[in-house]
């Protein structure tokens, strides 16, 4: 249902803008990202809940800045957003849910939202903000 919401309402909204405008609210959303830091905190999360793939969710929590250079913006984008969509992946793959503890409904809710986003997000890099790098540069 995400992927159809992605699909019908938000690709319509941004295919046709300026990448500062297009993806600074996606980007905003990622800003949610911070729950991850939840995962590092005792008693949120079973202790059964392997390290090497709670420290690097947390510390993936990260909005690249849309300002000046558009170039360096849109590698910044496509670093971070490469990086936080492969974060998301292992992520699901790898964790029981049990482990989640109290989290658990937030992560539900919102990891595959996220991973929605990622995915309108490389659409987006791999088209218009192409066309529009390449324009600028």
């Amino acid at each position: 249902m995400l992927g159809l919401i992605g699909k019908w309402y938000l690709w319509p909204a941004i295919r046709n803008r300026d990448p500062q405008t297009a993806l600074t609210p996606l980007l905003l959303y990622a800003c949610l990202r911070v729950n991850g830091l939840m995962f590092l905190m005792p008693g949120l999360v079973s202790a059964s809940l392997p390290s090497r793939l709670a420290v690097p969710t947390a510390s993936g929590d990260v909005l690249a800045a849309l300002r000046r250079n558009m170039r360096v913006a849109l590698f910044l984008v496509w670093v971070f957003n490469v990086e936080a969509y492969a974060n998301l992946a292992t992520f699901t793959a790898h964790v029981d849910p049990a482990q989640l503890g109290v989290s658990y409904d937030l992560a539900v809710l919102n990891v595959p939202a996220m991973i929605v986003v990622h995915i309108i997000i490389f659409v987006y890099l791999r088209g218009p903000a192409r066309r529009t790098a390449s324009a600028a540069g």
